[in-house]
């Protein structure tokens, strides 16, 4: 999967991914990370996320990463913010009060840019890559991400013979494999939301679970 089909599905508007309200489990579960008011938090593959707003309004400060600037634009365009506008090494920074999105190859992102990151917050990153690029998106949030770090996953875990992603299936037993030596991994909830996903129906999904996981650095 190269950086031309992002861009392709943000200039077709094809982003069935984008929710048009903060994650109702993040909601639920980010108040057991207690993280501190003054913490970072890293959002890869932010989009123009609703969730952005909310982790702000909580406190933190939050660094998104996102490779699509329309995407980007789109977000401060909708949130009706003027954003401050920089360069910084690959990325170009387009900041505001609490609110920092890096546009550019989230691989590019290096320890010295993430230092003050406490916390992680990944609802769509993991499951928007093929395997092989799900095992370098793990390594590489290993080697940049500071030792103290805990985070909230979300993921999706359904029959991928019946559709293709992304959004891509990753059961529990590759959350395993992929992270279980660098994290402590809490499954927090699993719930199944096969009812009103039309794309997973039409498809004949049978399955469709959603699961949360809280991460904390070993």
């Amino acid at each position: 999967m190269q950086a031309e089909f992002w861009h392709e599905r943000w200039a077709a508007n094809q982003i069935g991914f984008h929710q048009q309200q903060a994650n109702p489990l993040l909601q639920q579960f980010w108040p057991e990370l207690a993280v501190g008011k003054d913490g970072r938090v890293l959002v890869p593959l932010c989009g123009k996320s609703l969730d952005l707003v909310w982790l702000a309004e909580q406190g933190h400060k939050v660094l998104g990463v996102e490779l699509s600037e329309k995407a980007v634009q789109a977000f401060f365009s909708e949130q009706h913010i003027e954003p401050v506008i920089s360069q910084l090494g690959a990325f170009k920074v387009y900041g505001c009060a609490g609110i920092e999105l890096w546009c550019g190859d989230f691989f590019a992102l290096r320890a010295e840019d993430v230092a003050g990151c406490t916390a992680l917050y990944d609802r769509a990153a993991l499951i928007a890559l093929p395997p092989a690029m799900r095992e370098r998106y793990v390594a590489h949030l290993a080697s940049v991400l500071p030792a103290e770090c805990q985070g909230l996953l979300i993921t999706l875990d359904y029959d991928q013979a019946k559709i293709d992603g992304p959004p891509f299936s990753v059961p529990d037993e590759e959350v395993q494999r992929l992270m279980a030596e660098g994290w402590k991994l809490d499954i927090l909830q699993t719930s199944d939301v096969l009812k009103g996903s039309v794309k997973f129906e039409q498809r004949g999904v049978e399955r469709l679970e959603e699961r949360v996981y809280r991460l904390v650095r070993r």
